[in-house]
């Protein structure tokens, strides 16, 4: 367990004492979207002081209940008590004025505004309209009492993704909230970065606010969390467990039943050549990729493996075709696609799977008929563009839901209503449709529990197995480990020579993490 931060180092908030009513509590709560059940019967406690792990597979509920408590989604049945209060919240607008805040996977904030602009915008939302030097002020008042240093004056875009959620937490703080709702806050951070954000957590709750972390990190639950309640298909199935007395091997039975570790990969009889970078230069803001060269073949699956921010996401960007190289050539096979679009891109079999699937990939507000159906568009597969067959794209919808296993709902469901395993499922669906070539895969399982993780990466295997490429790019190293059999590391725009047999190891591939060796 973390250790306590002393009473000087303690952030404000509330100072809520032993005894009193529980922070939060859910009680018997049911809701279903289109006819299909997401809770039955789920509940959820609280209480002030403590950090409380809520875990589970993707689909279990988890972000539902969390959504139900935050406002955003009323439920269809059940209580929700607030403080000891009953508080109906019927948007997220009650949940703020009631003292809840959540910082989700997916950050609420405006990338071309300052981390002051962000947090003026926030407390205008609610009535609270101030100057942005007030902002700046409060923004330094707050992230001093937090222990770390944030430029208020810093535009959100040109920041880390970990001080981007830093700016996330303090928004949500200074709007009110006593009560502390964590998505994921780990699964983009490196090691160091998580265990500052969960340092953080537990001086938040030594203040006397009440904290939940939603994760798929057990080791994070046993070290850095008090309760626990684990979900699975809708229902609360261990409630409110104290860490001290539950052992990890309880909560993976509990949350995902008996899940077999997913194999090393046996690689398989390679054929020619399908992916070659030549030289490859690319400038985006501060990032470089620098005389980048790559050879893939047929049924390969490569690993690129690093700390996140050298080069992954301009390196997808531009096999994708968002992002113009300076100098150098991507072929796919014998064809140069340089500067072909990314329909062209796409229609001569090269796909992308993005480490973002919801802003970079899938719509939130669209169906998953119109969903899967993005990429046909063009081609003229569901008819012209002013008379669409909606039929077509339902039993198109119907065919890769089943293929692919995606549970939660139906042709006719909202992307942004399924859990991040089966979203990903879809966007796989679509991208692994007939023609593809080669599969670009970037941080394909973070956010997933064991089960869709261990899905998602067979749907990979399945693809390499039938003579596809696969360029896997991750921070995982157990992952790069266990499905590639041979990887390279991009460290500040470099790309090492790929490694492969007894030199592919955790060792070697962290000393080239750190620097080329």
């Amino acid at each position: 367990m973390t250790q306590g931060a002393t009473r000087s180092q303690t952030p404000s908030g509330p100072q809520k004492k032993a005894g009193q009513a529980p922070a939060l509590l859910l009680r018997d709560i049911d809701k279903a979207f289109d006819g299909k059940t997401a809770l039955s019967g789920a509940s959820f406690r609280l209480d002030w002081g403590e950090v409380h792990a809520l875990v589970g597979e993707n689909g279990a509920g988890k972000s539902t209940i969390m959504n139900v408590a935050t406002g955003v989604y009323a439920p269809d049945h059940g209580e929700v008590i607030v403080d000891g209060r009953d508080v109906p919240l019927r948007s997220p607008v009650d949940a703020v004025a009631a003292g809840i805040g959540m910082v989700h996977q997916h950050f609420r904030l405006v990338g071309r505004f300052t981390v002051a602009e962000n947090v003026a915008l926030a407390l205008g939302g609610i009535g609270r309209r101030i100057g942005i030097g007030k902002a700046a002020q409060l923004v330094k008042r707050k992230s001093a009492e937090l222990g770390f240093a944030l430029d208020p004056e810093a535009r959100v875009e040109r920041i880390s993704v970990a001080e981007q959620q830093r700016a996330e937490i303090i928004k949500v703080l200074l709007l009110g909230a006593g009560i502390m709702i964590l998505d994921e806050p780990t699964a983009v951070l490196t090691q160091q970065e998580a265990e500052a954000l969960l340092s953080m957590a537990r001086r938040l709750a030594q203040a006397g606010h009440a904290v939940v972390l939603i994760t798929h990190k057990l080791q994070e639950v046993a070290d850095h969390c008090d309760r626990i309640t684990v979900m699975a298909q809708g229902r609360t199935v261990l409630d409110a467990a104290p860490m001290a007395q539950t052992s990890l091997a309880q909560v993976t039975r509990k949350a995902f039943g008996e899940v077999k570790e997913q194999e090393p990969v046996q690689p398989g009889t390679l054929g020619g050549e399908l992916l070659r970078l030549e030289n490859l230069r690319v400038r985006h803001g501060a990032v470089t990729l620098d005389g980048l060269n790559l050879s893939l073949r047929a049924g390969e699956i490569l690993g690129i493996a690093g700390v996140g921010g050298n080069g992954q996401s301009e390196l997808v960007a531009c096999l994708n075709g968002l992002l113009r190289p300076l100098d150098g050539k991507i072929f796919l096979a014998d064809e140069d696609l340089t500067a072909a679009s990314p329909a062209k891109r796409r229609k001569a079999g090269l796909r992308v799977v993005p480490a973002d699937r919801f802003d970079s990939a899938l719509v939130r507000d669209m169906t998953l008929s119109e969903n899967l159906a993005l990429t046909g568009l063009e081609s003229g597969r569901f008819g012209p563009w002013w008379g669409l067959s909606r039929r077509s794209m339902k039993r198109n919808a119907e065919n890769s839901l089943k293929e692919f296993n995606v549970l939660g709902g139906g042709p006719e469901t909202r992307a942004s209503v399924l859990s991040g395993g089966n979203a990903q499922k879809v966007l796989l669906a679509r991208e692994l449709a007939a023609g593809t070539r080669v599969v670009v895969a970037h941080s394909p399982v973070r956010g997933l529990d064991l089960r869709s993780a261990r899905a998602v990466l067979n749907l990979l295997v399945a693809s390499a197995r039938q003579g596809a490429a696969c360029l896997l790019i991750s921070e995982d190293l157990d992952e790069i480990l266990r499905m590639c059999g041979s990887a390279a590391v991009l460290n500040r725009g470099r790309l090492s020579p790929p490694l492969s047999g007894a030199d592919l190891n955790p060792a070697r591939l962290g000393e080239l993490m750190v620097g080329h060796a």
